[in-house]
């Protein structure tokens, strides 16, 4: 019995070489519930280190914040250059 191929003639979603200059609302959902995430993490970890008496126990707990605090100024680093990056493009298309 032979395997049938698959008709090449049925749509398939395009392969995108680059991630597309847009951002979907399901994306700026995420990427707002990822920055949300990442400050809660850092500040309820650093209140918990506030109220710790143990050092080692301070010590982790401070770790963790300072993590979430770089993930989230990650997160808005990629934002900022994305949108500036978009914004010179635009500026040259314009020109």
């Amino acid at each position: 019995m032979q395997q049938q191929q698959p008709n090449q003639s049925q749509s398939q979603p395009p392969v995108f070489q680059e991630p597309p200059q847009v951002i979907t609302g399901k994306d700026f959902n995420y990427l707002k519930d990822m920055l949300s995430w990442n400050l809660l993490g850092l500040k309820k970890a650093h209140f918990a280190a506030g109220q710790c008496q143990d050092q080692q126990v301070v010590v982790a707990l401070e770790k963790a914040s300072m993590m979430h605090e770089r993930h989230y100024q990650c997160i808005l680093q990629h934002l900022e250059q994305n949108v500036n990056q978009m914004n010179n493009k635009g500026d040259i298309q314009n020109e």
